[in-house]
């Protein structure tokens, strides 16, 4: 990793993931402690960029902004098949028809083992492993095997003891690149941050558009990323120290 972070927040436009990046893990996913101080934060550099500040999560847009409150920034959801514009408005991708049977599917299979956790995002799908990691495989085999009967509709994404059946076309690095054409976003370089596998196409598009990636935690795999910072204190403490 060779890039230098920024210390001054002018010309950048700031990309965000919240789980594991803004906050800790938690062991389920309304567990989550927002630490105090987090919304000022976002807060001040969004102000320091004139509003070039998004939320970049596999959340929904609407848990997003149940955590951080107001203001609501610009965000992506769950992976980018939900978006808020700069102006506020909305986008995002219908829901696929197969979402419905595979729903189905996954209730009947997370029924069977208490130790999960399903999460039901409306247009994508969610199955966490955390309390059961020896479970792992035959989670990752389940969701393979039910994206490939929506015959393209659906795709897995995994994530940390996560996995998930999103809308093919979700995508993070997609949803930064979009956010990019518009005010304030426009004609400042990126700065993609992330912790976790569905981060990386975020990285490559930050990259792609002349900006950096800053991976979050240890670099114990292969990544896009450019930078790095240990923990999401560090990454509280960065932002918090910009110019």
């Amino acid at each position: 990793m060779t890039d230098t972070l920024p210390r001054r927040a002018e010309g950048w436009a700031f990309f965000l993931d919240f789980d594991g990046t803004l906050v800790e893990i938690a062991d389920a996913p309304d567990s989550v402690v927002v630490p105090g101080d987090l919304a000022g934060i976002l807060a001040r550099v969004a102000r320091k960029t004139d509003g070039a500040l998004a939320v970049v999560s596999g959340r929904p847009i609407s848990t997003l902004d149940r955590f951080l409150g107001p203001p609501p920034f610009p965000a992506a959801g769950v992976h980018g098949a939900e978006l808020r514009l700069p102006d506020g408005e909305r986008v995002g991708l219908a829901a696929p028809p197969s979402v419905d049977k595979a729903r189905g599917v996954f209730l009947e299979f997370a029924a069977r083992f208490p130790r999960l956790h399903f999460e039901d995002k409306g247009v994508a799908l969610a199955v966490h492993y955390r309390g059961a990691p020896e479970l792992e495989t035959a989670v990752a085999d389940l969701a393979r095997a039910v994206a490939a009967e929506t015959l393209g509709e659906m795709s897995v994404q995994f994530g940390k003891m996560v996995v998930e059946l999103c809308p093919a076309r979700a995508d993070k690095g997609r949803a930064l690149a979009t956010l990019t054409e518009h005010a304030p976003f426009r004609g400042r370089r990126p700065v993609a941050v992330g912790d976790d596998l569905t981060d990386e196409s975020m990285f490559a598009a930050a990259r792609m558009l002349g900006g950096i990636a800053v991976r979050v935690g240890a670099n114990d795999r292969t990544s896009a990323a450019t930078a790095n910072l240990s923990d999401p204190s560090a990454v509280r403490g960065w932002l918090a120290a910009l110019e």
